[in-house]
């Protein structure tokens, strides 16, 4: 079972500060797992500038730039929040009773282990 998924918000664990530039610190939803390259893409992290050439569209209009856009980031180097304390956490998962339309079911449930120096 995925321990990072679309939707989670994470941290930045790994990378230079960002006073030298770098994204470590930084938190962000999760907007896309690549799970064939254990990559994430985070929102507001890792910004790279791609220059494209100009060109026409079939209607005339152009295209082309600079735009701007997240690239991936290894998952090994985010860490999920925990909500209570907002701090980065480990994920851990839970073997649960859930009931429904009356069927008996056993699911993995996953919970954010104690974070920070709460250990």
């Amino acid at each position: 079972m995925a321990k990072i998924k679309k939707g989670d918000l994470v941290q930045v664990i790994a990378g230079s500060k960002p006073e030298r530039g770098g994204d470590r610190g930084k938190q962000g939803k999760v907007l896309e797992v690549l799970a064939e390259q254990n990559r994430v893409i985070v929102e507001g992290v890792n910004y790279v500038t791609k220059h494209n050439r100009v060109g026409q569209t079939q209607r005339g209009t152009k295209t082309g730039g600079i735009e701007t856009f997240e690239a991936p980031i290894h998952i090994s180097n985010v860490a999920v929040v925990d909500p209570s304390t907002k701090k980065p956490t480990r994920v851990g998962h839970r073997i649960q009773e859930q009931t429904k339309d009356g069927v008996k079911r056993t699911v993995r449930v996953r919970y954010a282990k104690k974070s920070g120096k709460d250990l």
